[in-house]
């Protein structure tokens, strides 16, 4: 018997008839770039018209066009002063490049001391008891601490030269490090440990197929946090006697109301920690490329 309803073959007809929808293409401003560079590019159109029109004063707030040639000539040899025939090398007798690298390289040193200390000492105390009980709450006090209470403790130590630097660089970032691999250890599940040495593995083998990539993602985010901690850090670490070094070179400039070598030294004191905060997540990715995924 057929079906002769009247809206039976037409309907099915409309339905095989109607066009596919095309997926929506994505518009400039869905792409997070885009958006940046014209909060960017707004950013700095403000600043110009309100140094232009003169709402505050160039000491205060110096043009973009003045900042640029601030790190312009931080970065080349220059006459000392107008009209005198004696030149210079950047800033302090350094370029301004060299002032960066020299900061970078207390980071290096104070944060690298930290890691090789915090994560054998966090994994350590993560997993005996009675280590942990004893030194957790001194890890805690210092944590606590400014690196600024205990700066000239550190000068009284070992000098002005760059070790009372490197220690206090080393003293920011190691408890971070070392309270993240706590926690990274701590929440390791215990029935995949006894799993793999109820297969035949040794300890050695669960701390190293088991422990260590299930801890690597939290201890690679606590590098993270130390770094940018202790990059924080260098203008408090290069106040005396900080130069060559980026943070020594903002606070004299502003010692000195040079206030565009001040807010250069600044925007590169900012771009420097977003490159390296970029680096340890791309070293992240490459080490851990199964984090965040499910």
């Amino acid at each position: 018997m057929t079906d002769a309803s009247p809206g039976g073959s037409g309907a099915g007809t409309a339905t095989a008839a109607r066009p596919r929808s095309s997926p929506p293409r994505p518009s400039l401003g869905s792409n997070p770039w885009v958006i940046r560079g014209v909060v960017l590019a707004a950013t700095l159109l403000l600043w110009w018209l309100v140094t232009a029109v003169g709402l505050v004063r160039p000491l205060y707030l110096p043009s973009p066009g003045s900042v640029w040639a601030a790190f312009l000539e931080a970065n080349s040899v220059h006459p000392v002063a107008e009209g005198v025939d004696r030149m210079v090398r950047g800033e302090q007798n350094y370029y301004l490049w060299e002032h960066l690298v020299a900061s970078l390289q207390r980071i290096g040193i104070g944060v690298g001391a930290a890691i090789l200390v915090g994560i054998p000492l966090g994994l350590v105390m993560a997993t005996v008891r009675w280590v942990g009980i004893v030194l957790e709450p001194y890890l805690n006090f210092l944590r606590a601490l400014p690196p600024l209470g205990y700066i000239g403790l550190l000068i009284v130590w070992f000098g002005i030269g760059d070790t009372s630097k490197n220690w206090l660089l080393f003293l920011a970032a190691f408890p971070p490090i070392t309270l993240a691999t706590i926690g990274a250890v701590r929440g390791v599940r215990e029935d995949m440990v006894n799993a793999v040495l109820s297969l035949g593995a040794n300890r050695r083998q669960a701390l190293t197929v088991v422990m260590l990539p299930a801890t690597l993602p939290q201890v690679i985010t606590g590098i993270r946090v130390a770094t940018g901690f202790a990059w924080t850090t260098v203008v408090a670490a290069e106040l005396n006697n900080g130069i060559p070094g980026i943070g020594g070179l903002a606070y004299l400039s502003g010692t000195q109301l040079d206030t565009p070598l001040t807010i250069a030294c600044i925007i590169v004191i900012g771009l420097a920690a977003l490159a390296l905060d970029a680096g340890i997540k791309l070293l992240e990715s490459v080490l851990v490329p199964w984090h965040g995924k499910a």
